[in-house]
């Protein structure tokens, strides 16, 4: 059961985020009670769940996917995992209620919650990853969602660019940690996260350690907005409130300090972890809460008091003692709880009076009292008040700061640190309470504010009450959960420790003291300067983190190219291809250098001169066809399907007959459709300027240099790779098991449809999302005037004569439609065992549909197609992966085939396998791709009579 239950805790947002899809955009209620009930039934799961992981077992599920790269799907769930979990759930659904009342009816709500759900999930799939890599997969995909929470208003262009900042400096992040993971893997010989954290000593002795903590902590130290990379938090204020309270509580900014925990036992205990992880959290935490007592805004006031409580967990993961990791854990929980009801505070306050702006808020304790009282209580919580959850854990923080550990200079500075950041804390809470509850009445506000819906406040209220019961009765709340959650981060003998209001009066309790007095002065004597004054602390107002970025970001991504193409680039195709040919050969040569490896006794086949022949009038055509290509295209296209035709027999010659069946089908299908493609293109019937000139000829001269060279090469190195002894290989793999693995004599088909199924599932996505854009960009094009021109005729030609020359041919095409379905089946179910296939069947079919255009009118064709060629495509992929989903029913991976023989009355034992359903989706998308393509360029010349009626009867009418 604890196996269903980790897989519905993963699965459950994800879920809910596939179901807003389905709900209308009016839908406001209805979205909200979905996505409630599948939160609820998360913490359902996680209520029946606390038994096993309050007993010290760590309990998994999934199943292996790549073994031989130890890729597999792993859920994992521990004490620390289930509290962060219940977090993400518990504060996830108080959200969901704040935004019910939050978002305006114009809101697309549904989509809102879509985002906010996927965001949970891809959260905890974070939070649950048995294996480091896919734990990456989750990471990268919290930026994603966080970039489309963020930008959720893009009408803003504040949204707009917090959402592309925090997604660069996030998504940068996790590539850093992708190879850092890859390289713990490699230095503790597994993926699995269980395997990892028993590996701390094979790890730390690894000469790439330094790296690997450096490349993994930027990926940390990113996503929790450390110094330097914390100026994207502000910016995501853009985002909606609930977004801003979701975010900086319990999800995004809480990944990189719940990474550092967690992995505190394979990169920390050394010197350089120490410096590293506390040096930049105590920089973070000091900084930014100075920063935040000289913001405006309320929600940017919080953003930097998140950016500095994030440096205080930072520190305390650096400083790696039992009583710092408890000390961490707990207040991760603190700080999500007072944060997220001081955002939604924050948002009552803007959603009621219409701004967020300080300097115009003031006496909204008169209008909002019970708004007001509640955010008392939390700011008093993060500025460390006595019987409040935030007060608990800053003590054990300065605790752990005023401890001795190493004795280095920084060791020796952290109480003192920690002792000006937290006057900074009390200053900054104080300000956000005074300056917007207390004092005169506002004046000249968007809105009369007053008290917001009941139920929009019931979120602060729940969260206030933990606030005060977490503060008044710590040990009988959570004192026993934060014990066994630092149990599961440093083992299971790590002793119980006592979380209680009164320690005596020691060193934390004086610098909690000189923190509160400071901070009361510093608020008492410079408040009313403070609000007079910039956004910013005096003399660095104007340096801003974020525009340095921007100015970053612009002189890499367009000053840089821009000055590339200025000095050794073109606009123009031509030379952009010629420089690319030149660096692939320049590639090739250096990686062949010193000549190719060639057999002391090459494979070779007795000379045959039909063979040599054919090949020579091959050659010829491709010549020809090049030497055309300028002034005559219907002739170089003739050619250059001469020179197809002798490939496609060179294939038959060497007996591989399904190369050469694809070949001969694709080459009439793109030969025809180049054809109608050259319909739309300008005559080139004059000779073009300068075409003579010396400039020109030599440039010509050099491209058929770098023509022959890259020729050549590529010949020379397909005659080494024909000519090499016979070696074993996969292929022989294939031949020997290709009929009891695949249950076909057909090698080449089985291959494409069951061995490398993945392959071809990922290239018949490629042909749709191909056949798509050709549509989408030939729906746009116009064809230049001098092409829309007739053909070229006698004055006393009969305009009939057209019509009368295609009756005949238009009547063996309709003929031969029927012919070709035939041809299209018996490719198709002969496939498995003789040359043919899937894809062979739909290009054949597609040829006949391409002969009913040719022969007939587009209307014609079109009033007699039944499917649609989208749905065509559409229902192919969707079979396709059907049948590779349908494997997991079973158990085995994604797109495994089954073979077997079935009993038919009067007919006997006929084989059949699972493949051939593959085989249908291949069969269907190929068909409607390749039609689609043929629609597109068809109906250019729907467009061009309509243009041209159009243009007919305007004229009349003026004329007229």
């Amino acid at each position: 059961m604890e196996e269903n239950l980790l897989i519905l805790l993963a699965a459950l947002p994800f879920v809910a985020a596939l179901a807003m899809a389905t709900l209308s955009t009016r839908a406001h209620a209805a979205a909200a009670w979905v996505c409630g009930a599948f939160l609820i039934a998360g913490i359902a799961s996680l209520a029946v769940l606390h038994g096993e992981v309050a007993a010290g077992n760590v309990l998994r599920a999934g199943w292996t996917w790549v073994p031989s790269l130890g890729l597999s799907v792993t859920l994992r769930m521990d004490a620390l995992v289930w509290l962060m979990v219940a977090l993400v759930y518990g504060i996830g659904l108080l959200v969901l209620i704040y935004a019910r009342y939050y978002l305006t009816k114009s809101d697309p709500v549904p989509r809102f919650y879509a985002f906010l759900m996927a965001f949970a999930g891809a959260m905890v799939g974070i939070l649950m990853s048995g294996n480091i890599l896919m734990l990456v997969v989750f990471w990268e995909l919290t930026s994603i969602l966080s970039f489309l929470l963020v930008g959720y208003w893009h009408q803003s262009q504040n949204a707009r660019d917090g959402a592309r900042t925090s997604l660069i400096v996030t998504g940068l992040g996790g590539l850093c940690l992708l190879m850092a993971m890859v390289m713990i893997g490699r230095a503790a010989g597994s993926y699995d996260l269980d395997v990892v954290l028993l590996s701390g000593d094979l790890v730390r002795a690894d000469p790439a350690y330094p790296v690997i903590l450096v490349l993994f902590l930027l990926g940390c130290f990113t996503k929790s907005a450390q110094m330097p990379f914390h100026f994207w938090l502000p910016g995501a204020m853009a985002a909606p409130t609930p977004v801003s309270a979701f975010l900086h509580s319990a999800t995004l900014v809480k990944a990189g300090v719940f990474l550092l925990i967690r992995f505190f036992p394979v990169l920390g205990e050394t010197q350089l972890w120490f410096f590293l992880v506390t040096g930049t959290g105590m920089a973070t935490l000091l900084f930014a809460s100075i920063f935040a007592l000289f913001r405006h805004d309320l929600k940017g006031l919080l953003a930097y008091s998140t950016v500095s409580h994030l440096g205080l967990i930072t520190a305390l993961a650096g400083i790696g003692s039992p009583g710092a990791i408890l000390a961490a854990i707990f207040h991760i929980a603190n700080h999500a709880v007072f944060k997220a009801s001081l955002f939604m505070a924050a948002g009552i306050v803007d959603h009621e009076a219409g701004t967020r702006d300080m300097r115009r808020l003031s006496g909204l304790m008169r209008f909002m009292p019970f708004t007001g009282v509640l955010a008392i209580v939390a700011s008093a919580s993060m500025a460390g008040v006595p019987l409040l959850n935030g007060f608990l854990s800053k003590e054990m923080f300065f605790a752990e700061a005023a401890d001795w550990h190493n004795g280095t200079w920084l060791d020796n500075s952290l109480p003192w640190i920690a002792t000006v950041a937290g006057i900074f804390a009390v200053a900054y809470s104080l300000r956000f309470i005074v300056t917007v509850f207390f004092g005169p009445p506002p004046v000249d506000l968007p809105r009369t504010p007053h008290e917001p819906p009941a139920w929009m406040r019931r979120p602060v209220e729940a969260l206030v009450l933990i606030c005060l019961l977490v503060g008044i009765l710590p040990g009988l709340t959570l004192g026993t959960t934060m014990n066994l959650a630092a149990q599961a981060v440093l083992g299971a003998d790590l002793p119980f420790k006592d979380i209680a209001i009164w320690h005596g009066f020691n060193t934390p309790l004086i610098m909690s003291l000189v923190a509160l007095l400071g901070g009361a002065a510093i608020f008492a004597v410079f408040g009313r300067r403070i609000a007079a004054g910039p956004e910013g602390p005096p003399l660095i107002h104007r340096i801003r983190a974020v525009r340095l970025f921007e100015s970053g970001m612009t002189l890499v991504t367009r000053r840089l190219p821009d000055l590339a193409l200025t000095v050794a680039g073109t606009e123009r195709l031509q030379p952009q291809l010629r420089l690319m040919v030149l660096v692939a050969v320049a590639v090739t040569l250096a990686v062949l250098w010193g000549g190719l490896p060639r057999a002391d006794e090459p494979l070779s086949t007795p000379f045959d001169p039909a063979f040599a022949l054919m090949w020579l009038i091959g050659a010829s055509c491709a010549i020809g066809a090049a030497y055309l290509a300028k002034y005559h295209r219907f002739a170089a296209l003739v050619l250059l399907g001469g020179t197809g035709a002798v490939t496609c027999v060179t294939f038959a010659w060497l007996s591989a007959p399904d190369l050469a069946v694809t070949q001969l089908l694709v080459e009439i299908v793109t030969t025809v459709l180049l054809l109608l493609g050259l319909r739309w293109l300008p005559k080139r019937s004059e000779e073009i300027p300068g075409d003579r000139l010396v400039s020109a000829r030599l440039r010509r001269a050099r491209d058929m240099v770098l023509a022959v060279v890259v020729g050549g090469g590529l010949a020379a190195i397909a005659y080494v790779a024909m000519t090499a002894p016979l070696v074993p290989n996969v292929g022989d793999w294939y031949l020997r098991n290709a009929y009891q693995e695949g249950g076909g004599t057909n090698v080449v088909n089985i291959l494409l449809v069951d061995f490398r199924a993945f392959d071809t599932f990922g290239e018949i996505t490629v042909l749709a999302v191909v056949a798509v854009t050709v549509y989408a960009l030939l729906r746009r094009f116009r064809p230049a005037p001098e092409s829309e021109s007739p053909a070229r005729r006698d004055e006393d030609a009969d305009p009939r004569t057209l019509a009368e020359i295609m009756l005949v041919p238009g009547i063996i095409m309709r003929w031969m439609f029927p012919v070709l379905v035939l041809l299209a089946a018996y490719f198709f179910f002969r496939g498995h065992d003789l040359p043919g296939g899937g894809f062979a069947a739909g290009v054949t079919l597609s040829i006949a549909i391409l002969l009913q255009y040719l022969g007939h009118d587009t209307r014609w064709v079109e009033a007699r197609l039944v499917v649609l060629p989208v749905r065509w495509m559409g229902f192919g992929l969707l079979i396709a992966g059907v049948t590779g989903l349908g494997a997991f029913l079973f158990g085995y991976p994604f797109l495994s085939a089954h073979a077997r023989y079935v009993d038919i009355p009067l007919i006997g034992d006929v084989p059949a396998a699972t493949v051939i359903i593959f085989d249908t989706g291949v069969f269907a998308l190929v068909l409607g791709a390749t039609v689609l393509m043929l629609v597109s360029i068809a109906h250019q010349a729907l467009r061009t009579a309509r243009l041209k009626e159009s243009r007919e009867a305007a004229e009349a009418e003026e004329t007229a």
